[in-house]
């Protein structure tokens, strides 16, 4: 697995994208100084922003690999980050299309087959989800979003709000991307195939939005490598990026030896 690490592609999650990695796009290149680091959106976010998201998993790996194609992301097998929906498209893009990536590493998602609903997105959110997902005001909405999906202090999310509410402003994401997005992460049920690619799996037990019994499933069901934060939320590139490269750095090691 000598190409483990090399070419990085980043995916980012629900009604989120390429924007919202922030810095850490930056700390995984000088973790990683020889690598490609390249990240995409999905569609109709980022700068696809315009266009109509599917709204089944298999769909949007249809397209996202179309534009990886497009934007030359390919040339070499990729290492796949991905975080939460994200992490269910990386999935099934092992499945469909296993000539194409060499490893991935997948962040705080589930997978329907293995997970209950009420634990995939945790049921004590549902009228906060909603609310969120009807405010007109932007910056509100994202300090909302923050809370739920990291354990930041108060300056910290708020600093992450302003930003977060800046991409909205340049690219913004529509209800019908959100609310299509949640219905194909929620129809999501892969076969039970074992992926034959090395895999680690990211997981938050502070995570307010993803019960971690969902990473935690996965690990028992296709015996991966499972690592665990004790304190960070959802977003765990924001909360904890260093400890997250450093296990990203353990794993590439030792799938390249």
């Amino acid at each position: 697995m000598n190409n483990v690490g090399q070419n990085w592609l980043l995916l980012r999650g629900l009604a989120r994208e390429s924007g919202h990695w922030g810095d850490f796009v930056n700390q995984l290149q000088v973790a990683f100084p020889k690598a490609t680091i390249n990240t995409l959106d999905l569609a109709g976010t980022g700068q696809f922003h315009h266009q109509k998201s599917p709204n089944t998993i298999k769909e949007i790996v249809k397209l996202a690999r179309e534009h990886a194609l497009q934007l030359g992301y390919l040339n070499q097998p990729l290492t796949i980050l991905a975080l939460s929906l994200g992490g269910m498209v990386a999935w099934e893009w092992m499945q469909k299309y296993p000539q194409d990536i060499c490893a991935s590493a997948l962040v705080n998602t589930s997978l329907a087959s293995l997970s209950p609903f009420y634990q995939r997105l945790r049921w004590q959110n549902y009228g906060q989800i909603i609310q969120i997902l009807r405010s007109n005001d932007i910056l509100a909405r994202e300090k909302s979003i923050v809370r739920l999906v990291s354990n930041l202090n108060d300056e910290a999310l708020v600093t992450t709000a302003e930003k977060w509410m800046a991409i909205y402003k340049q690219r913004p994401i529509s209800f019908g991307t959100s609310f299509r997005q949640i219905m194909a992460a929620a129809k999501y049920k892969p076969n039970n195939r074992v992926i034959e690619k090395p895999v680690l799996l990211l997981n938050s037990l502070g995570d307010k939005l993803v019960s971690p019994s969902c990473s935690a499933a996965i690990q028992k069901e296709f015996s991966l490598l499972l690592e665990v934060h004790s304190t960070a939320g959802h977003d765990l590139p924001l909360d904890a990026p260093d400890w997250m490269i450093e296990k990203l750095i353990l794993f590439t090691a030792l799938e390249r030896e």
